[in-house]
Formats: C-alpha cells, structure tokens, sequence
C-alpha cells in the first residue's frame, strides 16, 4: 500500500480547456434522396429534366408541355425574422405590402437572404420549392399554399434543384409536408393567377 494521496479538491469543470468539437452540419438533400423519400410515402411523382430556370417565364420556355398547375415561391422573412415560404400559381399577384397582415406576421414582409435560404432549406435563390422542407428539420419555416393553386389537382415544382420539374398531386404535396413536419397553411394571398 503506497501513501494515501493528498487532494486539493477538483478543479470545476467550466475551468478546464475544452476542445473544440467540430460542427456537425447535415447536408441538404438531393433530388435523388427526395424522390425516395417520396417513395417512402407512396407518393407518385415524375420529373422532367430541362437547363436550369431562375424565373418564371424562363421556366415557361424550358418545360415544354408537361401538364398541372405551374408555381413560384417566394421565401420571405417578418420583422423578427420568422420565416416563410409562400407557395402560389405562376402567374398569381402577391400583394406583398398586405400579405404580413392576412397572414398575422409580425411586420411587413421582406425576402429571404440566400444566405438564410441555404440555412433553413438547403437550397440556392431560383430552386426554392416546397419540397425543400425535407431540409428544415427544425421546422423553422412556415409553408403557407395559396387557396387557388390549392384548387388543382396536379401541381409542379423544382425537385430542390432548378434542373427539372416535379409533378405531384395536390394529396402528395399534402402528406409529403405533413411527413416533415410542416402542416402548411392554406390562404386566400392571391387574385387567383389573373396577373
């Protein structure tokens, strides 16, 4: 038996150095991982690839013909920088001056930076879609779809990339969103597609 050891007490966690434990950061998914993940759920989709779209009417040129109802999205942010991502028809107007007080945000909206985008979405400015939310796993956005878009049966969005389209029924859209977390809101934000 050696001497008994002399203790000065412990020293407190809080002062010992700490390493710097790295950033854990997930990557965003691919198309490729969307559509097994729609897959997963049972829900039919087919895309047509094309060269990429950054606007609408780019957009207009590039699909060809492929059938449903055509959409923008607007990703915005209020005052306290809640996010949103508004889903309409291409052609919808937006009155984005009013849209905060139809939606109770908290203040008038502006656009997301992209930088937040790549954040909360993991997509790039001009392939903002809802199926990006297969990338907010802390739910931060809120997805609200426009009541007249919502009206068609088959819908088409970038597939998280601006290289394609991706047709999905209005019940697709639907389950798929509710399977991540984001029970959209549906609203009357639009004239319709009359613009």
């Amino acid at each position: 038996m050696g001497a008994p050891r002399q203790s000065y007490g412990k020293v407190r966690p809080s002062l010992q150095p700490r390493r710097p434990r790295p950033i854990k950061r997930r990557m965003p998914a691919t198309p490729d991982q969307l559509f097994a993940y729609l897959d997963t759920l049972g829900i039919a989709h087919k895309t047509v690839d094309h060269p990429a779209a950054f606007r609408v009417g780019e957009a207009r040129e590039l699909r060809g013909q492929i059938p449903g109802a055509h959409t923008k999205n607007l990703f915005l942010r209020d005052k306290k920088g809640a996010a949103y991502l508004v889903v309409a028809l291409e052609d919808a107007a937006i009155e984005l001056k009013s849209l905060h007080r139809r939606l109770g945000a908290s203040g008038r909206f502006s656009f997301g930076s992209a930088e937040l985008m790549r954040e909360l979405l993991g997509v790039e400015p001009g392939s903002v879609t809802p199926f990006a939310a297969i990338n907010d796993t802390g739910r931060r956005v809120t997805v609200v779809l426009d009541a007249a878009m919502m009206a068609h049966a088959v819908l088409n969005f970038h597939p998280l990339r601006n290289t394609g389209t991706t047709t999905i029924s209005r019940e697709g859209l639907l389950r798929f969103l509710d399977a991540t977390g984001h029970k959209p809101r549906i609203e009357a934000i639009s004239d319709g597609g009359a613009a």
